[in-house]
This record gives C-alpha cells, structure tokens and sequence, in this order.
C-alpha cells in the first residue's frame, strides 16, 4: 500500500510545570486570564503531525512518503526522518521561513497548555499532489493531518476527485477550522480520527449531529485517552479496546499521532480493525513513555512480546509476520 501523509513537521519545546494549572485559576475570573508558570525544564526535540505519523510507521517497517512544508532549517531533520524510513524526497522547501514550533507545557496531572507557530508550515498551500504521484505513483491513501488549512481543503478536494482513499485527521487544526472547512475535510473519508473532545467540537462547529457526522464516512476512530479507543463504521460495526499497561506516565505529546501510526500500519498489511485499534495503542503506549514524540525504540521482538500481555497470543502472533 502506498501511503502519503500531509501535515506538518515542527519542533517541539516541551516544558514540565511541578503543579497543577488548575490551582492558578480564579473561579469568577476566567474571562481575564493572565498567567506565567515557572517551569522546571526543556526539552526541544523534532515533532510536528505528519513527521511523527511517518516516524512511527517507519518505525513498524513502512515507508510512508512524507508532504509537508518544511523550513530552510530542513536538513538535520531530514536526514532522522530518512533513516528512520520516511521518504523524504517531495516536501517543500522554504527559502524564507523555518521549521514550525510547537510549544507545551505539562503539568503533574498531564494537563497541557501548548501555543503554536507555523512557520514555514503556511507555505503548505502551495504543494500540489499531482506532480508528486508522478514521481511516487498513485497513492492508495493519503493521510491529512494537521497543516495549513487551505493545504489540508486542497489535499482533500485532489484526493477525491483521484479517488484517493482519505484518513482525515483535523485534531489540534479543528479550533482554527470553521464548520465549512471541517465539513469539507470529513465528508467522504474512509477513515476519520478523532479524540472526545474533537468529536464534540466538530458537532458543535458543523451543526451535525454524531449519527450524521458517522455517515458521512466509512469509519471514525475516537481515541479516549487511557480509557482505549473505539472504531465505528457507517455499516453498524462497533469495536473498543483498552489500552496497554504502561511501564511509566512521562509526556502525553505525540500520543494521537503515533497511534494514527499504528492503525495505519495495521491497514497496510491487511489486518483486522480491532487489530489496526491495538496496533494503534500499543504503539501510543511507547510515546507516553518517553519526552518526545520520536525518542521511543523497541525492538521487533520487544514489541511483539509486550503486544502478546496486552493483547494475547493470536494477536501477537499476526502481527509478528508483518514485523520479521
């Protein structure tokens, strides 16, 4: 399967708070925040949507072909992404800005508070799909994460009109969409991502209701945080799982993104939806791990044995074939 990704690719600066936001803020107050936290470090490592979807599944094997807009600071980064399995060779190149930054504060209770610079991410827009199938061959899906939303409403609009298979994933770009534009991005996926919270702002900003957003798609996959995921499908399918035990809670940041890693790989070799759920989580369950969102490491054996107590051993042993 030929798998393109589209989104962005940043910097991350993560910072840890050793307390709660929440004991900061004045009930009767709230419309007039003015905050500053004394944080206790910082950490800047490589993030950004799609760079972390493609580092995850190049981590499971795959080769997804990264599109984004990178800036003039590119080359390091290119060359972690390429040795981790991404095909790197069709991004846009900015002459002018750099890398987006992504900037987010943790507190002990894992609650974040995160600001966001495009950068070069804005020149996104200007990528167009075409010449790069040309290049690539035809893509079986391409996966629209956060970006430029006027990139992520083209994308979307080319791959349809291809008859490209589309995972929409909107998450952090849903407050700055409008109805329109989300609307635009969900109608006729195959697959869309969502976490609770986005399944309720897409509601509320499209006007849709849940069933309408459902039938709008093949399938939606909501993640629920430690509570697991779930897949619906428009036909009346219906799968939950729980997630791993993990061995420590150190950052949040990047989980969604690699768990859209491992669904997706799951996809690409034909596996089940309940597995492609799993496959997903586990995965996600690495990230949280680790400060980063491409600090993780496992070996194929190691991840299949700590697949095999979360999951059993059917489960292990299918995707151990694709893993070998």
């Amino acid at each position: 399967m030929r798998i393109g990704v589209a989104g962005s690719v940043g910097l991350d600066h993560l910072m840890t708070f050793s307390g709660k936001f929440t004991d900061s803020l004045v009930a009767g107050s709230l419309e007039k925040v003015s905050l500053s936290f004394l944080v206790d470090d910082l950490d800047v490592r490589r993030g950004g949507c799609a760079a972390n979807i493609c580092f995850g599944m190049g981590m499971l094997g795959l080769k997804p072909i990264l599109i984004a807009a990178v800036g003039k600071d590119w080359a390091d980064y290119e060359a972690w992404l390429s040795r981790h399995g991404v095909d790197t060779g069709h991004v846009l190149i900015s002459k002018d800005l750099f890398t987006a930054h992504f900037m987010v504060t943790t507190d002990t209770e894992l609650n974040q508070i995160a600001s966001f610079f495009p950068g070069a991410m804005s020149e996104a827009r200007n990528i167009e799909l075409a010449p790069i199938m040309e290049k690539t061959g035809e893509l079986d899906l391409i996966v629209i994460s956060p970006d430029d939303p006027e990139a992520m409403m083209r994308h979307s609009e080319v791959a349809k009109s291809r008859g490209i298979a589309i995972a929409a994933d909107p998450s952090q770009q849903m407050a700055r969409m409008d109805g329109q534009e989300i609307k635009t991005l969900i109608d006729g996926a195959s697959y869309l991502f969502m976490n609770e919270y986005e399944l309720a702002l897409a509601i509320q900003k499209t006007g849709w209701s849940d069933a309408e957003i459902l039938s709008r798609v093949k399938h939606r996959v909501v993640t629920q945080g430690s509570k697991g995921a779930r897949i619906e499908s428009k036909g009346g399918e219906l799968i939950k799982i729980k997630c791993p035990k993990e061995n420590a809670k150190v950052d949040p940041t990047g989980v969604g993104d690699s768990f859209r890693s491992g669904f997706i790989a799951g996809l690409a070799w034909g596996l089940s939806h309940e597995r492609c759920l799993q496959l997903g989580a586990m995965l996600a369950t690495y990230v949280i791990e680790t400060k980063g969102t491409q600090e993780y490491r496992f070996t194929s054996t190691q991840f299949v044995e700590r697949f095999q107590v979360a999951y059993g051993e059917n489960a292990a042993k299918e995707i151990a074939a694709h893993l070998a």
